[in-house]
C-alpha cells in the first residue's frame, strides 16, 4: 500500500498532471481540432481515487471539452482474454460501467490490455457490441515518441513536430489512419519533462494542419471510414517489445505456471462473486505481475517494481497466489465442482431474492396500512369538525319548532277560562 501511494503520487506529479494540462491547452488552442482518447483500467481508477484524485478531476475537465473519448478495457488490466472468455467479458463490462459513472460515456471502442489482439478476441469484442477495437500498428514508427524521442544516438534525433508530421504525410495514401499510442507516463517519465516532450506535443496540431492531417477519436474513425480489407490475426499480438506478442508475460515457465494456476480458478471466482475475493482477484490479474517475472532481454530495460529479479517476483507472487487459493477453497471447497457450486450459489441467491421479495411485500403492506390509518385519521378529523355545526343547526331547528307551538298554548288559555266562566 505504501509503495502504491508513493508511486502513484510521484507519477501524477511528474507526468499525469503536466501532461493532461498540456492536452487540455492543445484542445483550447486549436478550436477543438485536436482530439484524444484515454483508456484507464478500473484498478487504475481505484488507485487514483485513493492517491491522486486531482488526476480524475482533470480528466473530467478534459471530458467536458467534447474532444475526448474514453475506451473500454479489462478492469484489472490483466490477461483474461488469453485464458477465460467469461472473465474477460465480465471485466470489460465492469470497467465500462465505471467509465460511465465517472465521465457519462458508454465506451464504444475496446482497447485490450497492452493492445493484445487476435481473431478470437476481435470476435468477442464484436459480439459484445463494440464498434471497433484497437490493436498494434506499423512497427517502424510506433516507438518514435515513447522510447526514441530523447535518444541522442537514434536516427533522426532530435525529433521535431514538423518532421514527425511530414513523415506521416509521406505515407501511402491508402494508409488513411495513423494511431499514435503510448502510456501517458511517456510524457514525463519515459521522456522527462526536461526533454521538451510537452513542447513537442503542443506543436503537433499546427504542424498537422499544415500537412492536411486531422485528428479524430476512435469512434469517429469507425463511423466515418469504410473497411479497407479483412485483417487475419490467428496468432496473438500486442504492442510490447520487438516481438509484438505475449512473450513479455508468458515467455518463460515461471510465468506460464503462475498464469495457469491463477486462471484455473477463474470460473469459481466469477461464480462465487465474493466482494473481498473479487478485489484481490483484480490485483492478482494485473499484467505487471507477470511482466516482473520476465527473463527476456530488453533494449529499454525492465522496471521490476519492488523486485530485484524475476525469481523474486515469481516467488512472492506464488506465495500470495497460494494464500488466495486457500481462501477461495475455504469459502467454496475444491471438492465441490463448478457446476455444483454454481447450483448451490444459484439456490442461495434465489432464496435471497425470495426473501427480498417477501420483505418488499411486507413493506408494501405496511405502507398501505399506514396510508389507510392516515386516511382514517383525516376522516375522523373532518367528522369532528362538522359535529359542532350540526349540533348548532339542530338546536336552532328545535328552538324554531318551540317558538311555533308557544302561541297556541297562550291562545287556548283564555278559551278554557272563558269556558269555565260560562
Amino acid at each position: 500500500d505504501f509503495e502504491n501511494e508513493r508511486s502513484v503520487s510521484e507519477i501524477a506529479e511528474r507526468s499525469y498532471m503536466p501532461a493532461l494540462d498540456t492536452l487540455l491547452q492543445m484542445i483550447k488552442d486549436n478550436g477543438k481540432a485536436f482530439k484524444v482518447a484515454f483508456s484507464l483500467s478500473g484498478v487504475g481508477i481505484e488507485q487514483l481515487e485513493m492517491h491522486a484524485p486531482q488526476v480524475l478531476d482533470k480528466l473530467q475537465e478534459l471530458n467536458n471539452t467534447g474532444c475526448v473519448e474514453f475506451l473500454a478495457e479489462p478492469y484489472s488490466h490483466g490477461l483474461a482474454s488469453l485464458a477465460n472468455e467469461e472473465s474477460f467479458k465480465s471485466e470489460v463490462k465492469r470497467q465500462a460501467q465505471k467509465i460511465k459513472e465517472y465521465f457519462g460515456q458508454t465506451p464504444k471502442v475496446l482497447r485490450n490490455s497492452s493492445l493484445i489482439y487476435s481473431d478470437d478476441i476481435g470476435l468477442i469484442a464484436s459480439q459484445m457490441g463494440f464498434k471497433g477495437m484497437l490493436t498494434e500498428g506499423a512497427k517502424h514508427v510506433s516507438d518514435d515518441i515513447s522510447w526514441r524521442f530523447n535518444n541522442s544516438d537514434g536516427e533522426g534525433y532530435p525529433l521535431f513536430a514538423d518532421t514527425y508530421m511530414a513523415e506521416i504525410a509521406a505515407l501511402p495514401n491508402e494508409e488513411q489512419v495513423i494511431g499514435i499510442f503510448m502510456n501517458l507516463s511517456a510524457l514525463g517519465i519515459e521522456q522527462p519533462l526536461s526533454s521538451n516532450i510537452l513542447e513537442f506535443f503542443k506543436a503537433l496540431p499546427a504542424c498537422a494542419k499544415q500537412q492536411g492531417i486531422t485528428f479524430s477519436t476512435p469512434t469517429e474513425i469507425c463511423m466515418k471510414l469504410k473497411s479497407v480489407d479483412s485483417l487475419y490475426v490467428p496468432d496473438t499480438l500486442s504492442w510490447m517489445d520487438e516481438e509484438r506478442d505475449v512473450s513479455t508475460w508468458l515467455g518463460n515457465p515461471m510465468q506460464r505456471e503462475a498464469f495457469n494456476k491463477l486462471y484455473s480458478i477463474a470460473d469459481r471466482v466469477r461464480i462465487a462473486n465474493d466482494p473481498r475475493i473479487n478485489q484481490d482477484w483484480d490485483y492478482l490479474q494485473a499484467s505487471d505481475n507477470f511482466r516482473f517475472m520476465s527473463t527476456k532481454p530488453s533494449r529499454v530495460g525492465m522496471d521490476r517494481g519492488i523486485y530485484d529479479s524475476p525469481f523474486d517476483a515469481f516467488t512472492n507472487y506464488m506465495n500470495i497466489l497460494g494464500d488466495f487459493l486457500n481462501r477461495v477453497n475455504t469459502l467454496y471447497p475444491a471438492e465441490i465442482d463448478n457446476e455444483e457450486l454454481n447450483g448451490l450459489l444459484t439456490t442461495i441467491r434465489n432464496q435471497g431474492d425470495e426473501i427480498e421479495m417477501r420483505t418488499n411485500d411486507i413493506s408494501n403492506l405496511q405502507a398501505k396500512v399506514e396510508k389507510l390509518e392516515e386516511e382514517g385519521d383525516k376522516l375522523r378529523a373532518q367528522l369532528e369538525k362538522k359535529s359542532p355545526a350540526k349540533k348548532a343547526a339542530t338546536s336552532k331547528a328545535t328552538a324554531k319548532k318551540s317558538a311555533k307551538k308557544a302561541p297556541a298554548k297562550k291562545a287556548a288559555s283564555p278559551v278554557k277560562e272563558e269556558t269555565k266562566a260560562k
